[in-house]
């Protein structure tokens, strides 16, 4: 159980800290991608990798920090904080140059060494009113 906690939170340090391709070395080939509103999970590190590098091309200086982690048998809880600057283009919205925060709650499935399933649960609806709403907002 400690160990799939340290496996989860090596990736993080990873992602915050290192390449795309170093951090997707440490999901399984096979890995499966839940996301919220999608009808069947998405499948491989590539998807992965999509996900995260459209998150970065929309904010370049992209923060995570781990609030909360813990885990019970191959599953790792993660509670995350969210935080940079939107300096381009995301989900359609052109850069505001606004300084956003939002957070997700993500499940983890472990498979010896690598992060083999994601549930994640981020408040997109959050993060869109911050990029998209008026300016004074």
């Amino acid at each position: 159980m400690t160990e799939n906690v340290t496996v989860v939170r090596k990736a993080f340090e990873t992602l915050q800290h290192g390449s795309l391709d170093a951090c997707a070395e440490q999901l399984t080939e096979n890995f499966v991608v839940n996301l919220p509103g999608l009808p069947d999970p998405l499948y491989g590190r590539d998807i992965w990798k999509l996900g995260v590098q459209a998150m970065r091309d929309g904010f370049a200086d992209l923060r995570i920090t781990i609030e909360d982690i813990f885990g019970a048998g191959d599953k790792v809880a993660v509670r995350l904080r969210f935080s940079g600057t939107h300096t381009g283009l995301f989900q359609g919205v052109p850069p505001t140059g606004r300084q956003v925060a939002f957070t997700s709650i993500d499940i983890y499935r472990v498979e010896g060494d690598k992060i083999a399933e994601e549930w994640v649960s981020p408040d997109m609806t959050s993060l869109m009113g911050q990029i998209s709403g008026p300016a004074d907002a």
